[in-house]
């Protein structure tokens, strides 16, 4: 049984055939579904889904990097006063993202450390958007640290050196999505050096398809096709894979 702890399966690309899609997911195997939020117009497709597949599909709460612009203290306190509510599996999904614009890096870099401080006062777990923003996202990781601090650093791309800093966190795992699929992006030759032992699985449907679906729409029944490429790379077998991911998946979440 696998995984997904990272999708976005509200999304309007789904609305066509969300059940189906579900569906097919099951009949993969890919049993747990994990939901990142986005921002305020995320919130009510995510609890609706939750609310519909309690079994399966498990809700966050977090303002996305992209979503951070001057002025964040309406989004932020929605934010915290559903988190005081309950019922989430995780403070997520948040970060820094300096691909598409660098304008608002401090604003960025105050969000993310107030979504950190929250998750350690409710012992939540994180998981972490980091775009081009390893060291700017790392730094403010390490300095907040403690024993109740823990996470995902989701579609995790990095090379050898970060993947060794992140790993240097207890607690923390690394997310692994389509990307390794794709031959150029060099993960595959990252995670042999890094191995499987702190990886979960994810997709970010319906971004990042995996080879043979890359460009097209991403869903979670394709999580195997992730399994298969970190296997082969880890030297491990797929039934080790599923094994590890999901078992740190559940470990992290605490469903």
């Amino acid at each position: 049984m696998f995984s997904d702890t990272h999708c976005h399966l509200y999304h309007k690309q789904f609305d066509g055939d969300r059940e189906a899609m579900l569906q097919r997911a099951l009949e993969a195997g890919v049993t747990k579904l994990y939901l990142p939020n986005i921002d305020d117009e995320s919130i009510e497709g995510m609890h609706a889904l939750a609310e519909a597949h309690p079994d399966r599909c498990f809700p966050m709460m977090g303002l996305h990097p992209c979503s951070v612009g001057e002025d964040n203290a309406a989004a932020m306190a929605e934010v915290e006063r559903l988190l005081g509510n309950g019922g989430y599996c995780a403070v997520g999904e948040i970060g820094i993202d300096l691909y598409w614009d660098k304008t608002f890096l401090k604003q960025q870099q105050d969000v993310f450390r107030q979504h950190v401080r929250w998750a350690k006062e409710l012992r939540l777990p994180i998981v972490i958007h980091c775009r081009e923003s390893f060291q700017e996202t790392l730094a403010i990781v390490e300095e907040e640290k403690d024993e109740h601090l823990r996470g995902i650093f989701h579609c995790f791309n990095g090379d050898v050196a970060i993947g060794r800093r992140i790993l240097a966190l207890d607690g923390f795992l690394l997310g692994i999505g389509g990307v390794i699929t794709y031959p150029k992006s060099g993960l595959a030759q990252t995670m042999a050096e890094l191995g499987a032992e702190r990886c979960v699985l994810e997709t970010d449907a319906p971004y990042l398809a995996p080879v043979p679906h890359r460009g097209k729409r991403n869903e979670s029944s394709y999580i195997p096709l992730v399994a298969a490429e970190l296997a082969k790379a880890a030297g491990r077998s797929i039934d080790d894979i599923a094994q590890i991911t999901t078992t740190n998946a559940t470990t992290l979440f605490g469903r």
